[in-house]
């Protein structure tokens, strides 16, 4: 299979996204779920003939994105949602709150599935709810499933609803479909709403089964709203175009009572860059899948070579390695000791959950394999 390769690192340094331009020159930056791989042809076209034509304005492409997007999931995942139950919005972390804002009232109990992506803890309380922290079971040796009798629990005890993260940030662990579904079934015994964060869902890889929630049952169809975009797997983070999905018409409510202008906060170079994506992106994405599949792997192989004491589980989906660090004695938030000492930048894992997070790091290896080696070189040496 094909594969696509990083941009060189002085190009990469020229950028003046987040991700190259938070810290200094000497500093390999791995935290912030950014890839180093080069912007798909397709969706390069498609702006730069915005851009010749002054395609600035605002944009009428939200029935488009919609289209586009069941195109991809229909061909991918055999998924074929219904574009007229779709809003597109500005990101994913928008549409998580909006959803949320209708689904609960203030005060109400949201649960959340820790390690989790940190930004769901503010959404919960941006969208006027109390987190639920429910940990994830098992872990990097066993992997990981829901503490379904722990969610029964919260639901019983009062949470309106659950943020969902499938594929899971920052694990890459994809729960089966029957995992999901008794998640849909205790959601509808106390009429509870799932919120299913579904961005990585293209970065599963062939070996592995993404199901989108909405897909899995009858229960999570009544009780389920999805929130997905083009901008992980596609790298498009900053060109803002998302959609909300929902398959019954207590979900279709949910869409309905969201403001007027929910749909218009979505960027017409987000969406003309997603609608590239989805439709002509497909073999971009394929050579990402084969580079991040060879660097699951040489991760893998380098922690066993000078970091064995590493705990790590190749993930299925995403292109984040959720690192257990405690062997190396560099307390609850080994991030800073890796910044210190080894100038390598990782995202600190009591920001995931404060308990399930102590002495973990997130390192994203959408890289090249050199500056995956070197990082890992780096942190050895620095123990």
């Amino acid at each position: 299979m094909h594969r696509i390769d990083a941009d060189p690192i002085d190009l990469l340094r020229a950028r003046t996204s987040v991700k190259w331009r938070e810290h200094g020159a000497d500093v390999l930056p791995l935290p912030v779920a950014e890839m180093d791989y080069p912007l798909a042809e397709p969706i390069a076209y498609a702006l730069h003939r915005a851009i010749d034509r002054s395609d600035t304005g605002y944009s009428s492409l939200g029935p488009a994105v919609a289209e586009a997007f069941r195109g991809f999931v229909s061909t991918r995942f055999g998924w074929d949602p219904d574009p007229d139950r779709v809003t597109c919005t500005t990101d994913v972390s928008m549409g998580l709150v909006e959803v949320l804002r209708q689904a609960i009232s203030p005060g109400d109990r949201v649960i959340v599935t820790s390690p989790i992506y940190p930004p769901f803890f503010d959404l919960v309380t941006e969208a006027g709810g109390v987190v639920e922290e429910i940990p994830l079971q098992g872990g990097i040796r066993e992997g990981w499933s829901f503490d379904l009798a722990g969610i029964e629990s919260a639901f019983a005890a009062g949470a309106r609803a659950m943020l969902l993260c499938n594929p899971h940030n920052p694990t890459g662990w994809v729960p089966a479909s029957e995992d999901l579904a008794s998640l849909a079934e205790l959601a509808a015994g106390v009429g509870a709403t799932i919120v299913s964060d579904e961005v990585h869902g293209p970065l599963t890889q062939p070996t592995a089964a993404y199901t989108p929630f909405l897909t899995v049952s009858d229960a999570a169809r009544e009780h389920g709203v999805a929130v997905t975009a083009a901008t992980k797997a596609f790298n498009i983070a900053g060109l803002k175009a998302a959609l909300i999905l929902s398959a019954s018409e207590r979900g279709d409510r949910l869409r309905e009572a969201m403001p007027y202008e929910v749909a218009w906060r979505m960027s017409h170079f987000g969406a003309i860059a997603t609608i590239a994506a989805f439709t002509e992106g497909g073999h971009w994405l394929d050579g990402v899948l084969a580079s991040l599949d060879d660097n699951r792997r040489l991760l893998a192989d380098l922690l066993e070579e000078e970091l064995p004491d590493v705990g790590y589980r190749v993930p299925d989906a995403t292109y984040l390695a959720w690192l257990d660090l405690r062997a190396l004695g560099w307390g609850d938030d080994p991030a800073t000791i890796a910044l210190e000492r080894a100038k390598v930048a990782l995202l600190g894992g009591p920001a995931f959950g404060s308990e399930v997070g102590r002495g973990h790091v997130r390192l994203n290896f959408a890289c090249s394999p050199e500056v995956l080696a070197e990082a890992i070189t780096r942190l050895a040496d620095a123990r």
